[in-house]
């Protein structure tokens, strides 16, 4: 039995994967859907990335999974990047829908061109605020969607993305997936090009916004599914 391991992005917590896991069980397969320190019901635990690396690797050692699918979904793909390299051999593929990855010595908002979550940052108390509605438009959601983002959502922990990642290897040397969602850009950062050209990653487009398990959970599932195939 495949063993996922699901993470969602910034802001959200266990929570997002409602639609999409039963879907995966339905599949065959086991499915943990975790939240990381400082988010949800985990708001008043303090949290930093390396926070966020131990709470994915812990979780599945807890478990003594194996077999396992690790899936980061945006900010989450850096700790799930980290965490997949730690487990070793538990570790069957990482998939990465629409996320940022992780550097040796980088940090999330070292990845892009971040001034104006660094300045949101610094005027909110090092918490990154939840995005206003319009900050969803074009991303194929449905206004109760967006409602539920901002409403559930949780302001997220500034020191989880100015922390710096730690690998002990190329990132492009695990066995990954990685989703692209179309409505949201469609060229992958340029960390993700070139994992994607060392050949044990495999690129799949999706025509949907930044937030898949909301606007097409079914079709998310179904590219999981096949993912868990993968070797």
């Amino acid at each position: 039995m495949t063993h996922f391991v699901l993470v969602a992005g910034a802001w959200l917590g266990a929570w997002a994967w409602d639609e999409v896991a039963p879907g995966l069980r339905a599949a065959g397969h086991d499915v943990h859907a975790l939240t990381l320190s400082g988010l949800a019901e985990k708001k008043d635990l303090p949290a930093g990335q390396e926070t966020h690396v131990r709470d994915i690797v812990q979780e599945v050692e807890r478990l003594n999974l194996r077999d396992v699918v690790l899936v980061g979904h945006s900010y989450s793909g850096v700790p799930v990047g980290q965490a997949a390299e730690r487990i070793g051999d538990r570790l069957r593929r990482v998939v990465f829908v629409d996320s940022n990855v992780p550097a040796d010595g980088v940090s999330f908002l070292d990845g892009f061109p971040s001034d104006h979550i660094r300045q949101a940052l610094a005027e909110h108390g090092g918490v990154w605020p939840l995005l206003p509605a319009a900050a969803y438009a074009g991303q194929d959601l449905t206004d109760e969607q967006i409602d539920r983002l901002r409403t559930e959502g949780t302001p997220h922990p500034a020191a989880t993305l100015t922390e710096p990642a730690v690998l002990k290897q190329p990132l492009g040397e695990l066995p990954a997936t990685y989703i692209k969602c179309l409505l949201d850009g469609r060229s992958p950062l340029p960390a993700v090009a070139e994992a994607l050209r060392g050949g044990r990653w495999e690129l799949v487009e999706l025509n949907t916004g930044h937030w898949p398990m909301f606007s097409t959970p079914g079709e998310l599932v179904r590219i999981l599914d096949e993912a868990a195939t993968r070797r």
